[in-house]
């Protein structure tokens, strides 16, 4: 019988310098004035085997912090422990405003990186991504800047997240440094990018796949279902949860980490987002390496997810 094998070995970063872990490590939820506790944080996502950190100028607001707290918290962290930098591949975004929402001028693109520079306190972002796409922008001007910003050694390379697939075809045909990592979410209740095109433009691009939200927002986590969802969703969240519980147990791992080994055993390579913000979950999502899967058994979650055969 014929098992995807998953491997914990680091890869490239798309057709860039970087090599990475398999797992990345989410900053969205990175918060508070505990330096050291932020510090552990980080030291916890290593110890797991993930030296692949994304985080985004945006993240900060929705948890009650300044426009750019995520990143300025990662910046003391570097500050306190100078060696961390060089232990992680750093990757960040930019483009969204607060109220506007979307801005990939030129003018904005130049600040917003310059900004993430000095938050972070670093010389440069090892990948930075437009975080969602800007319809007001020409991708011709989006590509030049881009391309100046690598020039100048801000930034080492360029990713898309939320972008479509014409969307990335389109930025990618104007940009002189190679477009390197696209960023859709994806779970094994987020499906979209098996269907749009997205993993498949991937695969016949080079592009590195990074996958947000691998947990489903959370849905694949503790607690749920939630109140006021429609019983149809919960039905399915539940029906989800069970499949990746039968799974995961033969293995003796929980669902949080089957859901990771799902999305890894996707062809195109993609790399989940492991969200969570406490130690010990971080370092249980190691555990998506100890998961196989048959074929029949990666499809049993699908079709799980789904709520009904595939034709």
């Amino acid at each position: 019988m014929s098992y995807i094998a998953l491997s914990p070995n680091l890869r490239p970063l798309g057709k860039s310098e970087f090599m990475v872990s398999p797992l990345a490590w989410g900053m969205w939820r990175f918060a508070g004035d505990d330096v050291a506790a932020a510090q552990a944080r980080c030291e916890a996502a290593l110890a797991a085997g993930i030296s692949f950190f994304d985080t985004a100028d945006i993240y900060g607001p929705d948890n009650d912090e300044p426009f750019g707290a995520s990143e300025a918290l990662l910046g003391r962290v570097f500050a306190a422990a100078p060696d961390l930098r060089d232990r992680i591949v750093l990757a960040s975004k930019g483009g969204i405003r607060m109220g506007v929402p979307y801005d990939s001028s030129p003018e904005y693109l130049v600040e917003a990186v310059d900004a993430s520079l000095a938050r972070l306190q670093v010389e440069r972002v090892d990948l930075w991504q437009i975080h969602r796409p800007d319809m007001l922008t020409h991708w011709a001007d989006v590509a030049a800047t881009l391309d100046g910003l690598v020039a100048a050694g801000k930034i080492g390379a360029v990713g898309v997240s939320n972008f479509t697939v014409a969307q990335t075809r389109a930025l990618a045909a104007h940009l002189k440094a190679p477009l390197v990592s696209t960023q859709p979410e994806f779970s094994p209740l987020a499906l979209s990018p098996l269907f749009d095109g997205t993993l498949d433009h991937a695969m016949e691009t080079g592009l590195a796949v990074l996958g947000w939200s691998p947990l489903g927002q959370g849905r694949l986590g503790d607690g749920d279902p939630r109140p006021g969802r429609k019983q149809a969703e919960n039905e399915r969240v539940a029906r989800v949860k069970a499949a990746l519980a039968s799974h995961g147990a033969a293995f003796g791992v929980g669902v949080a980490a089957t859901a990771y080994a799902w999305v890894l055993a996707h062809p195109a390579g993609i790399t989940p987002i492991v969200g969570s913000q406490t130690p010990a979950r971080i370092a249980e999502a190691a555990d998506a390496f100890k998961v196989t899967f048959t074929r029949a058994e990666w499809y049993a979650i699908l079709t799980a997810s789904l709520g009904e055969n595939l034709p």
